[in-house]
Order: C-alpha cells, then structure tokens, then sequence
C-alpha cells in the first residue's frame, strides 16, 4: 500500500479539523459556563452583609433561612445578577448584529449614537410620566427606548447614504451620540421632581435597584428577540459572504436588512431602558468571542456573545460595587475601563 493510500476508517484531514473546531468550540463554552457560576456565587456572597454558603445554599435551593439574609438574596443581589447577565447577553448580541449590518467590527449601540437616542427618549418619557401620573411600566421605558433608538438608526442610514467611508460615518453616530446625552443632560438638570430623584444615576448606566418584575419583562423581551436573532443564523453567514451570495442563497436582502435593524433596536432599548447607556460592551465581546471560537459562524458565535455579555457585565457589575465599596461606581465606568482597550486593539490590528 502506498503512503498516498489510507487504512479504511482512518481519519481525514478534514476529519481531524473537525473534531480540533468542535473541541474549540466545546472548551469555549465550558469555561463560559464555569466563569457564569463561579461569578454568580461570587456576586451573591459578595456585599456590605456576609452570608456563609451553606446559608446561600439553604436560602436558594430550600428557600429557608434568616430572614434579612432571605431579604437580601431574593429582593436584591439574584434580580442584580440575573439582570446583569440577561442585559449584557443582550447589548452583546446587538453589537454583532451591527456590526453584521454596517460589515465593521467597530460598529456598536454605543458608538453609533444608539444608546444615546434611547437614553434621551426614555428620559423624556420618564420625566413625563413620573410627573404626571408617578408610575411608568417598563413597557413603556423600553417602547420609548426603541423609539429612540430607531431615529438614531435612521438619522445614521441617512448619512449612510452620502457617506460611504465607515470612519467618517462612526464620528457621526459619536456626535449623534454626543448631542443626545446633551439634550439628556440638560433634561435632568431641570428636572429637580423628587419622583425622578434616581434618573442621574440611571443616566450613567447602573444595575442597581431591579426587581423580579424587571427581571421576567428583560427575559421575556431579550428572549424571544435573541431566538428570532438565532433562527436567522443562516441568512446571517450567508451575508457575511457577501450580498451577492447571500441573494444567490434566496435571502431577500431588504427584508433582511429591516429584521436585523429591528432586532438589534430592540436589544439595545431594552438594555438603555433599565440599566442606562452601557459602554463598549457590544463591540468588545462578539470580538473576543470570535476570536476564543476562531469562527465568525453565527450558529456558534451568537449563543457564545450572548453568555459571554453576560459574564462580562455581571463581571463588571461585581468590580463596579466591590472596588471603592460602599461607594459603587457606574457600570460603564468599569466596561469602559475593560472594554476601551479592546477596542483600541481591534482598531490596531485592523490597520495591520
């Protein structure tokens, strides 16, 4: 036999690369999954009051056991960390979608002005509601959001149009975003009511004071957009390839356009309308993600973004209350100290 010849069975080339991608891929997630709970432990046993595990343990899988220590387990540190993670899942997952969109890794909620559009809505609707009728649901604060996000998206199609270079169209989401958080700023300077005495801190991004109603309107909205995101990994990879494959494969590339605008709008808006602007989350993770997979598969990469925001922001959320504790920091504070240099390595290596 020759040594071109192969035994029957014998594995192949492209066998053996496989099994390598799907090892990768495996180890990537395990060690998402254990940061998850390792973190979560650390988040709930971590505070002014401390609790012992076997209390954490009892209180969580038993519900029994001291009551402040119940209080403070079930009313603030789990709603705290379940938030961070689903809405850092989901600013993560709206950053890849831009980023699919505009065909730029640098394109993000944040730096297109986005979450600045959403943040100026929600904080007019705030101050109107909590004057008027002291009460406004969180329907309401994320329909604003998408309100505001969408006119960011818009005003930067519109440029888009005119403007073909993506540097030049990235400094005008900023100074879209910079003229927002102005209009936002000068809001919250006259508006001295004592029933929106928490919009400054909402307005510099904070995880701080969620509930279990907040909780399950964040999972259900940020679930059923993140399942509509994955049942359009294919038309995703195929536009990746291109738009001229993609419209080969039968993707009706308008369509396709609008779903992932609306998609994205929705993902951010509810991120803005609960915690606040959250900085740099969207563009670093997918782009730390892809590189830890070494794949830009979007069956692979979105469920990977999505747990990896969330591991990033309750990561973040953790150093934000425990740093300079009983001072907490703001959470884009500290995305910002984690996620800026990031970013200013994408933008290094990209000119390579």
């Amino acid at each position: 036999m020759s040594r071109e010849e192969k035994a029957p069975g014998a594995p192949t080339n492209f066998h053996r690369e496989n099994l390598r991608r799907r090892a990768r891929y495996t180890a990537v997630f395990a060690v998402l999954l254990g940061a998850f709970a390792v973190i979560t432990v650390v988040n709930i046993n971590s505070g002014n009051v401390a609790i012992s595990m076997p209390d954490i343990l009892r209180i969580i899988f038993l519900g029994d056991g001291p009551e402040m220590e119940y209080n403070i387990i079930w009313k603030i540190r789990l709603p705290r960390i379940l938030m961070a993670a689903v809405l850092g899942g989901a600013l993560s997952l709206s950053g890849f979608l831009l980023q699919t969109f505009f065909e730029n890794p640098i394109a993000g909620p944040f730096v297109l002005g986005i979450s600045s559009g959403a943040k100026m809505v929600v904080a007019i609707v705030m101050i109107y509601f909590l004057g008027n009728y002291s009460f406004v649901s969180s329907y309401t604060l994320i329909a604003a959001a998408f309100v505001g996000s969408l006119l960011s998206l818009i005003f930067i199609l519109l440029l888009s149009r005119r403007i073909h270079h993506m540097a030049t169209l990235l400094v005008g989401g900023i100074m879209i975003g910079y003229i927002c958080s102005a209009v936002t700023d000068f809001l919250i300077t006259f508006a001295e009511d004592s029933d929106i005495v928490n919009l400054r801190g909402w307005s510099l991004g904070s995880f701080s004071g969620m509930s279990w109603s907040n909780v399950q309107v964040a999972v259900l909205v940020v679930g059923i957009t993140a399942v509509l995101t994955f049942l359009l990994s294919k038309p995703i990879g195929a536009f990746q390839l291109g738009e001229a494959y993609a419209q080969s494969m039968g993707v009706n590339i308008r369509v396709f356009r609008v779903a992932i605008l609306l998609l994205s709008s929705i993902l951010s808006a509810t991120v803005t309308a609960f915690a606040g602007p959250i900085s740099f989350v969207g563009i670093a993770v997918p782009f730390l993600v892809k590189q830890a997979l070494n794949t830009a598969r979007p069956l692979v990469v979105i469920p990977a973004t999505f747990l990896g925001g969330g591991v990033f922001c309750m990561f973040c959320d953790l150093v934000a209350r425990l740093a300079f504790a009983p001072t907490e920091l703001n959470i884009s504070t500290v995305t910002s100290i984690f996620g800026a240099p990031v970013v200013i390595f994408m933008m290094l290596r990209k000119k390579r």
